[in-house]
This record gives structure tokens, sequence and C-alpha cells, in this order.
């Protein structure tokens, strides 16, 4: 059982990467940079919110 726990939640943090990324991405550069973020960074943001540091 515990594998198959494991492996459920890899795949829930993996879609909440991808999601994340995806909407951070998609932000309009100017509202980004008004929240002090770079849509460029979309990838390393949404890592660090989901997976952590």
């Amino acid at each position: 059982m515990k594998l198959i726990d494991t492996l459920k939640t890899a795949a829930a943090n993996r879609a909440l990467y991808k999601r994340t990324r995806d909407e951070i991405a998609r932000l309009p550069r100017d509202m980004a940079l008004d929240i002090g973020i770079f849509p460029e960074d979309a990838h390393r943001i949404a890592w660090a919110a989901v997976y952590g540091k």
C-alpha cells in the first residue's frame, strides 16, 4: 500500500507543479513584475511552491 500512496502523491504533486508553472508563465508581464516575479522563472517558482527549496 505504501508504494501506491507514494505514486499517488508523486502524481498529484507533478500535476500541481505543471498547473502552477503554467499559470505563472501565462501571467501578463506587467502584472508579474508588479508582484515581483518573472514569468521566465515559472519553473523555479512552481518547483519551490510544490516541492520546497
